[in-house]
C-alpha cells in the first residue's frame, strides 16, 4: 500500500425487509463503493440478516469493509455519502494536513450542514402549514384533544389538593 493512501475499516448497516432484499442491497452498496473514484475496496464480509427485536418481519444486516482511500477528501466523502455506522483509520498513524485541504473539508462540512438546515426548516414550515390546514378543514380532530387537555387541567388542582397532607 502506498504511503499517501489511507487504509480504513468500516461497518455499513442496513435495515428492512425481506431479508434477501437487504442482503442484496448491501452487496450492491459495497460494490458501488468500490467503483467510486479514489476508493478501492480491499475486502468485505456481509453478514446474514437477523430479526430486529420483537419484530416478525423487520431485519438488519451489516458489512465489514476494508477500504483504501486516495485522500482525506475521499475518506470524508464516503462518510457523507454512505454514512457508515463506524469507520476506523488503520494506517497511516499520522496524517499531515495542509491548510488548503482542511479548508476544503471544512467548507464541504459546512455546505452539508447548511443543506440539512434548509431541509429541516422546510419540513418545519410544511408541518406547520399542514397543521393549520387540518385545523381549518377538520377542526373536530383537534377539538377532542383540546377537551381532553382542558379536562386534565381541571382535574389537576383537585388531584393536587388530595395529595397534599394536612399541616399539623
Amino acid at each position: 500500500m502506498a504511503e499517501d493512501k489511507i487504509h480504513a475499516s468500516m461497518i455499513i448497516e442496513i435495515l428492512g425487509r425481506p431479508p434477501e432484499h437487504i442482503k442484496e442491497a448491501l452487496d450492491t452498496l459495497v460494490k458501488k463503493l468500490g467503483t467510486e473514484p479514489g476508493i478501492k475496496v480491499i475486502g468485505s464480509k456481509i453478514h446474514e440478516p437477523t430479526l430486529v427485536g420483537d419484530s416478525k418481519d423487520l431485519y438488519t444486516t451489516f458489512a465489514e469493509v476494508d477500504v483504501e482511500f486516495n485522500s482525506l477528501a475521499n475518506y470524508f466523502g464516503v462518510m457523507f455519502a454512505y454514512m457508515p455506522a463506524n469507520i476506523e483509520i488503520i494506517s497511516p498513524e499520522t496524517i499531515t494536513l495542509q491548510n488548503l485541504d482542511l479548508n476544503e473539508l471544512g467548507n464541504r462540512l459546512l455546505s452539508r450542514l447548511h443543506d440539512y438546515d434548509a431541509v429541516t426548516k422546510k419540513l418545519i414550515y410544511e408541518r406547520k402549514f399542514l397543521v393549520e390546514k387540518l385545523h381549518e378543514f377538520a377542526p373536530h380532530l383537534f377539538k377532542e384533544k383540546s377537551e381532553k387537555e382542558n379536562n386534565k387541567e381541571e382535574k389537576a388542582p383537585e388531584d393536587k389538593k388530595a395529595k397534599e397532607k394536612p399541616k399539623k
